[in-house]
């Protein structure tokens, strides 16, 4: 009963708090949503009769119960022994197969099965900002997102600083941003709307102003941000770059009329080739 009451109660503050990966606004994030929901209902399967029992045997085998029977035998039960080791077993292998699938299945690499070419945005994280460029608008923002629904959208993602990791929670999972290393996201928003993005990985002192805003609208919204981040009067090039990589908190939001092409790979490449600049 206690644990149906604390149920209740937890279901009711959900239901009235906005956790973002629990409100999804995307393809990815919903099946990543009823993933987490299908494997916290398996393992309560064990983890409700354990409380249950624990109670109820606390209870039985109090001290001031004269009317208990002592089974000293009873660990040699075959059917409790296979109820209490098959259970657990079964939910196991269970998991292990959910596992399997849902990691190929939501493989941040994997392109989304969507008409259309998808959008690309290079991602390039800083001390402490994010960089978004969109190489083929030749735009590029600073801690500002615009993307178009229902469109899929490849990211691929780098560090020009330590470490860090990319998320937008109600789209999907994070992923790592490293220097000389290009890695992939795939990612789909299905409602308009502004949805908060940050870096999951501590990265120093500037770490908890690096968030972002992803505004996802529609076409029409998208092709009127181009429009008018092309009216910017700031451009991207070399010189530009190397002032703006210089550790900064709490930016704003930047917008960028034009890019230096091959920007994003000579960031990637030059921590594998020190001379590449």
């Amino acid at each position: 009963m206690a644990a149906a009451w604390l149920l209740g109660l937890l279901a009711v503050y959900l239901s009235n708090t906005n956790f973002a990966v629990l409100n999804p606004a995307g393809m990815v994030a919903n099946q990543e949503l009823n993933l987490i929901i299908f494997t916290v209902l398996l393992g309560l399967l064990v983890v409700l009769p354990v409380l249950v029992m624990t109670f109820v045997i606390a209870w039985k085998y109090r001290e001031g119960n004269s009317s208990a029977k002592y089974s000293p035998d009873s660990d040699h039960n075959i059917l409790a022994e296979s109820l209490w080791w098959g259970i657990p077993t079964v939910i196991i292998m269970v998991l292990s197969v959910i596992t399997w699938n849902s990691s190929h299945a939501l493989d941040p690499h994997k392109p989304l099965k969507m008409a259309g070419a998808p959008l690309k945005v290079q991602v390039i994280a800083l001390d402490w900002k994010w960089l978004f460029i969109y190489p083929e608008q030749d735009v590029a923002s600073i801690n500002y997102l615009q993307l178009p629904i229902n469109k899929p959208v490849n990211f691929e993602i780098t560090s020009d600083a330590p470490m860090n990791s990319f998320w937008i929670p109600q789209l999907g999972g994070q992923i790592y941003a490293m220097s000389g290393m290009s890695t992939q996201l795939n990612l789909m928003a299905s409602k308009a709307g502004d949805y908060r993005g940050s870096s999951a990985n501590l990265s120093g002192q500037g770490f908890s102003g690096m968030q972002f805003t992803a505004r996802a609208g529609s076409e029409a919204d998208f092709k009127t941000w181009v429009a008018s981040a092309k009216h910017s009067s700031a451009s991207l090039n070399a010189e530009t770059y190397q002032q703006l990589r210089q550790p900064s908190q709490d930016n704003p939001a930047v917008f960028y009329s034009s890019v230096t092409p091959g920007l994003y790979d000579r960031v990637v490449m030059k921590y594998m080739m020190p001379e590449v600049q």
